[in-house]
């Protein structure tokens, strides 16, 4: 017999200190002045707590309604939810898309009035529990709209939420849009995009609900949603390595014989020292099964349809196999919602995936955390930016809709900006351990940065041999790239450049983008990455020096030089063909660097003076190669212009 009871404010506020840091070693985080604090609603939301026939019990909303977003929290009594897993499932009612189903709150939204159940199995801790929850459903009412997304996050994490938009079109914020604390504890919240608030989750010395409220007006009649958080406790940071909160994780292969290392190498703030190779070794180093089904005994990730979209993806969109045979040089592949750029990480051996590059549902993009590139300020101070896109056909091939109008997409649309965003992190992995040196590395007590650190010592990386055979030499390009890139202050001199000028830097040198000036290790992963984009897929990179505007977007910044396809790059004197197709031989020795090289197609020159979106229309001819991955918006629909990339915006720095 279940027993209903109000959680209140009182019962819910706990509150404890908390270290931090940087969730992977790098300290250039700015400081930020703390937002704005957000009221307290004058009426605080009560909460309803189901007890069942064992120590399980569910917290619910005070109703439900049809069409819109609402959240089920399980908890056993007394208890935090660390160290227990939850598979919930839905076991009656109009079927809903459920993409939280790992986690102690489970977010939805119903699809039509009735009765709806819920079940949850919670194990760990030497506990397990099955419970089911019932649920009733009221008809939509009139002026409804949402706000999303319900979820869980660790204290200290970074926390987003969206208020959908409304109208015809649904293409309008609601007049008027306020928002409030409705409990919870106390949060310094940034409102500075009233559709899209955020904080950090504060301290708590158990697990705590906080909700937000959001009011407005919509044709004059008032709207309000409510959106939850599950703030969780946490053990204390003790990693050096991830000494800021990472979000909960767990393998997306439940039987994955590596399940364990994988919690506790790879994304841990308890990780104290690089695991052995012993516990996790490159997945090239592995023969007990097939291809695919190795990698994916690899995966950890915050969401299970992360790993379900990466192993999709991995069927239908690695027709040549690069990538499983690229991720051989890996222990792991972590993907959550919490990371933000990608990186790959030689202290531990895996790649680090922002989901941004893997949803397909609305749902899913739903739970990807917002908060901004800890270096998206860097480089403001100069005169000029170097954009960046991927075009087939003349058009753009990203796929990525603004955040405020929620669609979905498919895959064919979703794989051109991950298949890039591989090829780049798993040049770096193979850059530090290629296939030819699988057989050199025992499987013993050492770890992969020991022999990292021996390899790099000897100049034996394939970035080292690059630019020891074909260094690039612009001094101007380097020290404007540490400015850019890690948040140096520009001096006058460099605050005084004109793009005429960098043009003069860059176009004449070898690089194929600013961001190769970063490090050699990013040059290395540049080259490939362009390469086998333009051969595999016929796809091609613009690059361009521009200026640097306020709200600089693609029709507002004027192109002084830019090129479609550098990489393919032919004038006398050139050493693009022969660094490119000398990375192309080390990282993938079963192509013909430069025979692959030699075939791609000439760059294109963009015209100086035009606006960085009129040089989208720049080759002469559609493509007459075979479309494997095509983006393109079809005939008779209005073209999509993704919004303005810029040099190195999408991974951090090796």
């Amino acid at each position: 017999m279940r027993k209903l009871s109000t959680l209140t404010l009182a019962s819910v506020l706990a509150l404890a200190a908390c270290g931090g840091g940087s969730s992977d070693g790098d300290n250039n985080t700015p400081i930020d002045p703390p937002p704005p604090n957000l009221t307290r609603c004058e009426q605080q939301t009560q909460l309803i707590v189901i007890s069942t026939s064992s120590a399980l019990e569910f917290v619910t909303e005070p109703s439900y309604n049809a069409n819109q977003s609402a959240a089920i929290v399980a908890r056993i009594t007394g208890s935090d939810s660390k160290g227990l897993a939850f598979e919930w499932g839905q076991t009656a009612g109009q079927a809903l898309i459920l993409k939280s189903v790992k986690s102690p709150i489970l977010a939805f939204q119903f699809a039509d009035s009735g009765d709806y159940s819920f079940s949850v199995n919670v194990s760990g801790n030497g506990m397990s529990f099955n419970e089911t929850v019932n649920i009733s459903v009221a008809a939509m009412t009139r002026g409804q709209f949402n706000v999303r997304s319900d979820q869980q996050v660790v204290e200290g994490n970074d926390v987003s939420f969206r208020a959908d938009r409304v109208g015809v079109n649904a293409d309008e914020i609601p007049s008027a849009l306020s928002w409030c604390i409705a409990l919870g504890p106390e949060l310094n919240i940034d409102i500075s995009n009233i559709e899209r608030p955020q904080f950090k989750a504060p301290a708590v010395n158990s697990d705590t609900i906080a909700i937000l409220r959001a009011t407005g007006s919509v044709d004059g009649e008032a709207v309000i949603d409510e959106v939850l958080t599950l703030i969780t406790n946490e053990s204390a940071i003790s990693s050096p390595y991830f000494d800021e909160p990472v979000a909960r994780t767990f393998a997306y292969r439940e039987n994955s014989s590596y399940k364990s290392a994988l919690n506790s190498c790879v994304y841990s703030n308890q990780l104290l020292s690089p695991c052995t190779i012993e516990q996790l070794p490159l997945l090239g180093q592995t023969l007990s099964l097939s291809g695919k089904e190795k990698i994916m005994d690899r995966v950890l990730v915050s969401h299970q349809w992360m790993g379900e979209n990466f192993e999709t993806f991995l069927d239908k969109m690695d027709p040549d196999s690069d990538f499983a045979q690229l991720l051989q040089s890996v222990t792991a592949i972590v993907i959550s919602y919490d990371i933000r750029p990608s990186f790959y990480w030689v202290v531990t051996g895996a790649i680090y995936l922002d989901p941004t590059d893997l949803w397909l549902l609305a749902e899913e993009r739903d739970v990807i955390n917002e908060a901004a590139d800890y270096r998206s300020a860097f480089g403001n101070q100069l005169g000029f930016i170097m954009p960046w896109r991927y075009v087939k056909d003349n058009a753009y091939v990203s796929y990525s809709s603004p955040r405020e109008l929620r669609t979905d997409r498919t895959m064919t649309q979703m794989s051109p900006d991950l298949s890039s965003l591989l090829f780049h992190e798993l040049a770096h992995a193979n850059d530090f351990f290629p296939s030819s040196i699988y057989h050199t590395i025992p499987v013993d007590d050492q770890t992969l940065l020991d022999h990292s650190n021996r390899r790099t010592s000897a100049g034996e990386l394939i970035s080292d041999r690059v630019s020891i055979l074909y260094p690039l030499l612009s001094d101007e390009m380097y020290s404007l790239a540490d400015v850019s890139f890690r948040g140096e202050t520009a001096t006058a001199a460099q605050q005084a450049y004109l793009p005429s000028d960098i043009t003069g830097f860059f176009s004449d040198d070898s690089a194929t983008d600013y961001y190769a000036f970063s490090t050699r290790r990013e040059d290395t992963a540049m080259l490939f990455e362009e390469a086998m984009m333009s051969y595999r897929f016929g796809i091609m990179r613009d690059v361009s020096i521009t200026d640097n505007p306020d709200n600089a977007t693609a029709a507002s910044i004027t192109v002084d030089w830019g090129q479609r396809g550098r990489i393919g790059e032919k004038s006398p004197g050139s050493r693009i063909p022969q660094r490119a197709a000398f990375v192309i031989n080390q990282i993938l020795p079963a192509l013909d660097g430069a025979e692959l090289i030699g075939n791609l197609p000439s760059p294109i020159q963009m015209t100086q003076g035009q606006s960085w979106l009129d040089n989208l229309t720049i080759s002469p001819q559609l493509s007459q190669t075979p479309q494997k991955i095509n983006a393109a918006p079809s005939a008779g629909t209005k073209p999509f212009i993704p919004e303005l990339r810029i040099s190195g915006d999408r991974h951090k720095m090796n």
